[in-house]
């Protein structure tokens, strides 16, 4: 069986950030990088299925960086990810979230899959829809907020998070599945995880590689700071019937209500 799941790079939180006003884009130059916190999840989903279902079963990492920043995935193939593949190219600059899944559907039909593993959001863009958009690409079921996961008689059963409990759903192999922090608390790599990590393979697939030709559907027109915080209005009132008026007014006088 075949796992591969989706990992970004995201910019750290704590690092200072900067917009270049001609590209309209974060500048990333200089900035330090790390594997985002949701995917580090969907790695563990992934540890954990393959420890159950034993026999062949691998576990790819897939991951759109560039070339200098590849190294990064070293944390997680330390954690016990197999191999990555990183997708690198200057056709990829800019992507949105629709030239993102469709590069990566059209990677995973290359690489070829049984299973798909993929975070529920990132830390930068923070959509959501990537996952749901590779599903739609593939041609494949794709769960979502999934907290546990097993394969059965190969297919996939999973336990879907809700507002009131959990669902259990399933689907035939191949699919994907996205998965919530409850899945698992994401492991530590051991010393002998970071000296295998060092000797394991990350390959590299280009833009022609995978036949990649799409463009942005997303341009960013114009953006600006938030402005200066205001001083807040404070208004006192007789009883709740009052209170709902005054703020009632107070959002049609901004055009909210």
């Amino acid at each position: 069986m075949r796992i591969v799941v989706t990992v970004k790079l995201v910019p750290d939180l704590n690092a200072p950030k900067s917009i270049d006003p001609s590209t309209k884009r974060l500048v990333r130059t200089g900035m330090e990088t790390v594997l985002n916190p949701y995917d580090e999840y969907a790695l563990e989903a992934a540890l954990q299925l393959r420890e159950k279902v034993g026999g062949e079963t691998t576990v790819t990492l897939l991951s759109m960086v560039p070339e200098s920043s590849k190294e990064t995935l070293r944390k997680a193939l330390a954690m016990g990810a197999d191999d990555a593949v990183v997708l690198s190219d200057p056709a990829f600059d800019g992507s949105d979230v629709s030239m993102t899944s469709r590069a990566l559907a059209l990677a995973l039909k290359k690489l070829g899959f049984d299973l798909v593993i993929s975070g529920g959001l990132t830390d930068d863009g923070a959509t959501g829809g990537v996952p749901g958009a590779i599903a739609e690409h593939l041609g494949v079921p794709g769960l979502t907020n999934a907290r546990k996961i097993d394969v059965e008689s190969g297919a996939l059963r999973a336990q879907r998070e809700t507002d009131s409990g959990y669902q259990v759903v399933h689907a035939p192999l191949p699919a994907l599945v996205s998965v919530t922090m409850a899945i698992g608390e994401p492991r530590y790599a051991s010393l002998k995880g970071i000296m295998g990590a060092k000797k394991k393979t990350i390959a590299t697939l280009s833009a022609s590689d995978i036949g990649f030709d799409a463009k942005p559907k997303t341009e960013l027109l114009r953006f600006a700071p938030p402005p200066a915080r205001t001083k807040a209005r404070v208004v006192e009132a007789k009883d709740g019937a009052e209170g709902a008026r005054a703020v009632f007014d107070f959002l049609r006088e901004r055009k909210l209500a």
